[in-house]
Order: structure tokens, then C-alpha cells, then sequence
């Protein structure tokens, strides 16, 4: 092991800090903490007092409420991620993978991208406070067929592979006289009915139905969605009546919604269900649920029955000193529930505000201040289902169709993080309310030198049933290896 006394671009030879910071995940917590920590400990950082360091696979933080719309090409993919050197300049950035945290020692053992260049084996880096904040990975099942032929919807190249994959195969559907091989082609089913399968069905449908008018040969009715959801209802957040709503909302739009059914197998190109119903079809994408990162357990800290680290209501790592946690990551005790024993509710609105409390936290525990407990008493939930559609349940107010709609991007515009990604954001609904969609799939992306290896006298590497890779088609038709899920039975 390589003992990193400077890691992520601190000046040779100059001394370590008084305190490290240390912050594993740059998603939606670790962003904002650091963000934060950046603000309320600038002079000690201007002094060499203290360093917060940010270890991240990824140097963007991914604003996920924005992916259907960027899947459907509402909104630029670029505009719903935030660039992590620009926003954190103030910090460290050390792009790589946490793989095991020792914290009895205060160690972190990360791999980075020149790990292997290196051959020197995995980084161990040495903290005096630890924010764990490492997100969620989609929860998948052991169903035949998933890990082949799954798509996932939890990252940006996700997104826009899902949508140059929904292009494609109306492509396909057009240009073939085999009605299975068209058929197949025109059925998307998504398993999940939870925010992101509902919200990615309904902003793609909307997106195929209109893309409909430019093929001779397709027309909305062609399309076939269906939505599998084990339980009993949508959308289960927003209340019972407006999931109810959104049921017929989808229901009246063409989508097959299957309640109290789970997908069985998916292999061979066919969807079977616990209903005995069975469609052939070249798209299977997977929302259902998601669990905690691995690393929790590669870590000497406490976690709940449900992989979560125990936290406590200052958000510090119950029974450990020095160490956070907020978001996904943490079981946190929701003190303002009626019954006790209740946990926040790991979704972007508690994760927001427990970020301003972890971070104070932090700051007030460096200079010996007391801890304050994190108390939010949840406002509500809304959910968008394609263009001007919509459903909302907040403050116990029930709102559905285009004011729904409006609120939905209202409120997470206003969560997006940044004065800059805001105002792109806007500009883009701006500019889609004046010209027509865009329709264009440029799955080419996911395998850029396809084209030139075969020029240079290659050949190419993998050949789906339906040509070759580099058309942006892969054999399993889900994009590159690197927009797989990383979580596959």
C-alpha cells in the first residue's frame, strides 16, 4: 500500500494540514458538504489549517430529477451534471474509487485512475474526519436475463444511451419487413413505478409518440409501453389518489401498466411476467429500487439491517467519533414522525437540507461548538409524466395535469445546484417552447473509434443481431460495457 500523505494536488513538500477533511462520493451530499465546508472554513483553509478532500469515480456531481428530461432531449445531458473542479476550487479532488475505509485507523483505501499505471497498488490515505456519502447503486434481482439485457437509469451516459437506444429501434421498425423482429423493436417495458421508472416512461413515450410523424411507417399506436410494478399502486409518494391519476393518466397515453406484477425472465429477448404474459422485445429497463454502495460493508462502521450506516440525528456515525454520513448512505432518525423508529426517507429533499446541518456540524465540531440535530417535517412529492404533464401531493395539497407539471420543474430548477446550470436549464425549456424536439440518436457516441478501426483495417469488435456495434447498437442492445449496471446478479 502506498501511504498518500498529499493526495489530489496538494504542493510537494508542503506540510500536511492541521485537519483533513476527508469526503468519499462527489454526488448530491458530497457536493454540497464540501461546497459548504469550502464556504465556512475559508480562511482556515486559506492558512493551511485544514484540507477537505473529495474522492469521486466521477468529476461531475449528476443531477438525477433532470435525467428523463435529458433522456427525451428536453434538456442537454452536459447541463444536468455540475463540473466538481469548477464549483470546488477550494478543495482537493482526487478522481478514483473508495474500495475499503479502516476508520479505527483513520485510513481510506482508494483506487485512482492511475492505480494501474502506477503498479503500485491502491492508495492509503490518512483523514482526521470522514463524510461518507457514497450515494446508492441500482437493487437489482437474480432474474434470467437482467444482467444481459437490462438498461439502468441512475447515470447521465444511462440517459442518453436509453434515448439513442429508443431512436434505434424505431429505426429498426422501419426499416425491416420481419413483423416479430418489428414488433419487438416497438415494445419498451420499464419495471419499477417508482419516480424514476414513471417519470423516464412518460417523458420518452412523449418523445417517441412525437418523433412518430417523421417515419412513413410508424404511427403512435405502433408503440408499445408497459410498465411492470410489483406492488399495488404507482407512485406511491405522492398519495394514493394521485397515483391512482397517474395510472389513468398512462392508461389513457397507450401505456400497459401491470400492477402486483414482477418480471420473471428476460432472456432471449423476451419479457415473461408473474402474469404469464410474454413480449418479445429489444428494451428492458430497470428501476426498481435501490440499495446502498458496496463500500459500506468494506468499512468498520455500524450499518442497519438494511446496509445503511447508523446515524444519528447531528448526522455524526452513531457510536463513532469523527465520522458523517447524510443522504442514501445514512439511516437517519426523523425526529419530527410521530412514531418512533422512523428514518428520513433517502431522497433528494432530506439530502439537501441535511447537507447544510452535516457541514455546520463539522465546522462547529472543529472549533469545539455544540452539534445541532437535523429536523425537516416532509413537505411532499411531485412527479412529471411527459410534457405539460403532471402530478403533485405537497403540504397536503393535490395538484395534477400541467400546474403539477409546472411545479415539478419549478422546484427542481430550483434545487439544481448552481446559478450557472440554472440558468442553462431555463434557456433550453425556453428554446424547446419555440422550435420542435430534437430527434437525432447519436449512439455512435458510445463507441467512437468504431469507425476509424475498421478504416484503418480492424475489425470491429462485437457484432449484434442487428449490425455491427459501432452503429451505437451493442450486441445486448444497452450502450458500451461502461453504461452497464454496475450491480448485476
Amino acid at each position: 500500500m502506498v501511504k498518500a500523505a498529499n493526495p489530489g494536488g496538494t504542493t510537494p513538500g508542503r506540510r500536511r494540514p492541521d485537519r483533513r477533511i476527508l469526503v468519499v462520493g462527489g454526488g448530491y451530499v458530497g457536493m454540497y458538504t464540501a461546497l459548504r465546508l469550502q464556504r465556512m472554513l475559508k480562511a482556515e483553509l486559506g492558512r493551511g489549517e485544514v484540507e477537505i478532500l473529495v474522492v469521486t469515480r466521477d468529476p461531475y456531481m449528476t443531477y438525477q430529477p433532470f435525467l428523463p428530461e435529458a433522456a427525451a432531449g428536453n434538456i442537454s445531458p452536459r447541463h444536468v451534471v455540475v463540473p466538481l473542479r469548477r464549483e470546488l476550487h477550494r478543495c482537493a479532488l482526487l478522481i478514483g474509487e473508495a474500495t475499503a475505509i479502516d476508520h479505527a485507523k483513520r485510513t481510506a483505501t482508494v483506487n485512482t485512475l492511475a492505480t494501474e499505471e502506477e503498479g503500485a497498488g491502491p492508495k492509503e490515505i490518512a483523514y482526521d474526519e470522514l463524510v461518507l456519502a457514497p450515494g446508492s447503486i441500482s437493487r437489482t434481482l437474480p432474474i434470467p436475463g437482467l444482467a444481459d439485457h437490462g438498461i439502468g437509469f441512475k447515470a447521465v451516459e444511462e440517459a442518453i444511451g436509453l434515448r439513442n437506444h429508443v431512436i434505434e429501434q424505431m429505426d429498426i421498425a422501419s426499416s425491416t419487413r420481419d413483423p416479430a423482429i418489428r414488433d419487438a423493436a416497438l415494445t419498451f417495458v420499464f419495471v419499477g413505478g417508482g419516480f424514476a421508472g414513471v417519470e423516464a416512461l412518460g417523458e420518452l413515450e412523449d418523445m417517441a409518440r412525437y418523433a412518430a410523424r417523421y417515419y412513413h411507417n410508424i404511427k403512435p399506436a405502433d408503440l408499445k409501453w408497459i410498465l411492470v410494478e410489483a406492488t399495488d399502486r404507482i407512485l406511491p409518494e405522492v398519495g394514493e389518489q394521485m397515483g391512482k391519476y397517474a395510472v389513468r393518466e398512462l392508461r389513457a397515453r397507450n401505456v400497459d401498466v401491470r400492477l402486483e406484477t414482477r418480471l420473471e425472465s428476460c432472456e432471449d429477448r423476451v419479457a415473461v411476467l408473474s402474469d404469464g404474459s410474454r413480449f418479445p422485445t429489444r428494451t428492458v429497463v430497470w428501476t426498481a429500487g435501490v440499495k446502498p454502495a458496496p463500500l459500506l460493508t468494506a468499512t468498520d462502521l455500524p450499518l442497519n439491517g438494511r446496509g445503511r450506516l447508523r446515524c444519528t440525528a447531528r448526522l455524526t456515525v452513531e457510536g463513532v467519533e469523527h465520522a458523517w454520513s447524510a443522504g442514501d448512505a445514512a439511516a437517519v432518525p426523523d425526529i419530527t414522525a410521530d412514531e418512533p423508529g422512523t428514518e428520513c426517507a433517502p431522497n433528494a429533499q432530506h439530502a439537501l437540507r441535511q447537507t447544510k446541518v452535516l457541514a455546520e456540524n463539522i465546522a462547529a465540531s472543529l472549533s469545539g461548538r455544540p452539534l445541532r440535530e437535523y429536523s425537516h417535517k416532509y413537505a411532499g412529492s411531485v412527479a412529471s409524466l411527459g410534457l405539460h404533464k403532471g402530478v403533485a401531493h405537497v403540504y397536503g395539497r393535490k395538484l395534477k395535469g400541467y400546474p403539477a407539471w409546472l411545479m415539478h420543474r419549478m422546484y427542481h430548477l430550483n434545487r439544481m445546484p448552481t446559478f450557472n446550470r440554472k440558468a442553462r436549464v431555463l434557456a433550453e425549456w425556453t428554446l424547446a417552447g419555440l422550435f420542435k424536439r430534437e430527434i437525432v440518436s447519436l449512439g455512435s457516441l458510445e463507441h467512437p473509434r468504431a469507425e476509424f478501426e475498421l478504416a484503418a483495417g480492424g475489425r470491429r469488435t462485437s457484432q449484434g443481431p442487428d449490425g455491427p456495434t459501432g452503429s451505437g447498437d451493442s450486441e445486448d442492445g444497452r450502450g458500451s460495457p461502461k453504461d452497464r449496471p454496475k450491480d448485476g446478479p
